[in-house]
């Protein structure tokens, strides 16, 4: 019984701990989202500066997953618990690495706008939505909500339509950018739109690990 009871609250540490690092990449991105929007050097260099902690928090999460595999040997739910949890840190690590893009652009462009004027509203929107998914999968990580994780995955339709709409202004025959502006716009787009697939990816295995079904099984 004390040995379950030690078990158990391993698992919640690791779940603890993943969302801890979902919110360090929430944060990232909120960040380099600022830095980009106002060509703010300083705020884009702490970001990068600070993507250690989030490699030290995938270290972390990683030792403890394989720990309770190597030591415990679980079943059943605690296994999908661990596998989750392991494949879980990739999004993760995902996420804080796509910020870390995004500020690389704006340093790299600095002093200069790495955005023309009119897509900049729909760079705020994205960072926006973006956090709003990463806040939702931080929640689902700690709380394990099998409900409110599959509401997450139906809110990517949001930055979905966004990417869409960008790549639309990209297209027009008024773009008077030229092709460097084009190329940061495409990159920065798509850092975004990943950004949110990988969080939606957590989701999916939140919901996994609590019913044992893929979320298109899944209906409440």
């Amino acid at each position: 019984m004390i040995m379950r009871a030690a078990y158990t609250e391993k698992i919640a540490d690791l779940s603890f701990s993943l969302a801890t690092m979902c919110r360090l990449a929430d944060a990232s991105m909120a960040s380099a989202t600022q830095a980009l929007l106002q060509a703010d050097l300083p705020i884009a260099e702490k970001v990068i500066s600070d993507h250690d902690e989030l490699e030290s928090m995938r270290t972390s999460c990683e030792e403890k997953a394989f720990a309770l595999l190597a030591l415990q040997a679980p079943v059943a739910g605690d296994l999908r618990s661990v596998v989750s949890g392991i494949q879980a840190v990739n999004d993760l690590d995902r996420m804080g690495r796509l910020a870390l893009h995004v500020a690389k652009i704006t340093r790299r462009r600095h002093p200069k706008q790495a955005l023309p004027e009119e897509v900049k509203a729909y760079f705020a929107e994205m960072g926006r939505v973006a956090a709003h998914l990463a806040k939702g999968a931080a929640e689902v990580l700690e709380n394990h909500n099998a409900e409110q994780a599959l509401l997450l995955l139906e809110e990517d339709d949001a930055m979905d339509d966004l990417h869409r709409h960008l790549f639309s202004v990209l297209m027009d025959r008024e773009w008077k950018h030229g092709v460097a502006a084009a190329v940061d716009v495409t990159l920065l787009g798509r850092y975004y739109e990943r950004f949110a697939d990988h969080s939606v990816e957590v989701a999916r295995k939140v919901i996994y690990l609590v019913t044992g079904k893929v979320p298109e099984d899944v209906t409440f």
